[in-house]
Formats: structure tokens, sequence, C-alpha cells
């Protein structure tokens, strides 16, 4: 599963692109309210809770983006370990250090350079 290269873009990809997704839906959301607030202080048919509606859905995504970005960070941090171009210097180090402190960010520039770069290359022995 580590080196397959569907998991491998997937974990790299997907959590940026599912908090991206998720930014946009809260502002979405953010912008609907802001703009109605005159018509919701007009109207009182229903509770204010009811605000809230799609609280709970927002949180369920974002708990599974949680998930998702822990995955990948765990994927990615068992990868570098195995790679081989990486066990006789300080690389190693390095890019564990740069997935924990620069999540998202860190797998995908990790995928760019370890993996899609030197796909064709010889692994070093």
């Amino acid at each position: 599963m580590i080196h397959n290269k569907y998991w491998q873009a997937f974990f790299a990809l997907s959590p940026i692109i599912i908090f991206f997704i998720i930014m946009l839906g809260y502002f979405a959301f953010l912008f609907s309210v802001l703009s109605n607030i005159p018509e919701l202080e007009g109207h009182h048919e229903g509770p204010p809770e009811l605000i809230f509606g799609w609280l709970g859905i927002f949180m369920v995504v974002l708990f599974v983006v949680i998930l998702l970005s822990i995955a990948s960070l765990v994927f990615y941090i068992v990868h570098a370990v195995q790679n081989p171009n990486l066990q006789k210097n300080n690389l190693l180090l390095l890019w564990i250090l740069l997935f924990v402190f620069v999540s998202g960010l860190g797998q995908l520039i990790y995928w760019l350079v370890e993996i899609v770069a030197k796909r064709n290359q010889p692994a070093l022995e």
C-alpha cells in the first residue's frame, strides 16, 4: 500500500483539498448569515438555535478531515522511514519534522520532491 501511486497521491492531496472545500463552505455559511441579519432579526418564527442547524454536519466533516490528516501523517512518516534514499543523511529527520510542523503542506512537498520527481530513478543502496 505504501508504494501504490493512488494512495500516495490521495494522502498527499486530499487533506489540503478537503480543507479548502471546508473553508469555502464555512465562508459561504458565514456570508449567508451575515447578509441575512435584518431578515433574521425581524422574523421570530423559530428558536434562535436553528441558526446552528448545520453545525453538526460541519463538525462531523471537520472530524473526518482531522482523521484524514492524521492518517496522511502516519502514512508519510512510514514511507519516509522506509525510503532508502533518506537513510544515509539527515534528510529523514528533516522530512519527519516537516511532516509534524507543516502538516498538510509537508506531505505534499515530500510527495512532489521525493516520490514524483524520483519515480523513474533507481533507489540508492
